[in-house]
């Protein structure tokens, strides 16, 4: 069975309640659910925390004998160098998501110290950029 981490950072635990006219109205949790029924072959291992170093340990718990990362790091995105720096040191891939278009957003947004470590990333498709993060993983197996 192949296995994939999904890692939220800051803020994400506010899904469904945090600006739904950027976010929306339904939580990662109630939409976990519909992507585990999408992924019955697949074991979803999911992370959320408001704390870098939380995010960088789960990273490297799981980052060598997983399969991928599906990663939203919030706003650590823009400011993290860390976070980069344990995606690269794992073996497992990962593919950054966003859930509104950054690039429609504050110019501080724009900025990822993330994507160059990422195979790639998925922007402004909603929810759904999880889904099609978890496709291209599995595709590349």
């Amino acid at each position: 069975m192949k296995k994939i981490l999904i890692i939220n950072g800051p803020n994400l635990n506010l899904l469904g309640k945090r600006e739904p006219d950027i976010y929306g109205n339904r939580s990662f949790i109630d939409y976990l659910k519909t992507v585990e029924q999408q992924f019955p072959d697949v074991q979803l291992h999911y992370f959320q925390s408001n704390h870098e170093g939380e995010l960088i340990d789960k990273i490297h718990e799981l980052g060598f004998t997983i399969d991928g990362i599906v990663i939203n790091a919030g706003a650590y995105t823009h400011t993290s160098i860390a976070l980069a720096d344990a995606l690269s040191a794992v073996t497992a891939p990962a593919v950054e998501v966003h859930i509104s278009n950054v690039h429609a957003r504050e110019s501080y947004r724009h900025h990822s110290y993330l994507s160059a470590k990422c195979k790639g990333v998925i922007v402004g498709l909603g929810l759904m950029g999880y889904e099609l993060a978890i496709r291209y993983l599995l595709s590349q197996q």
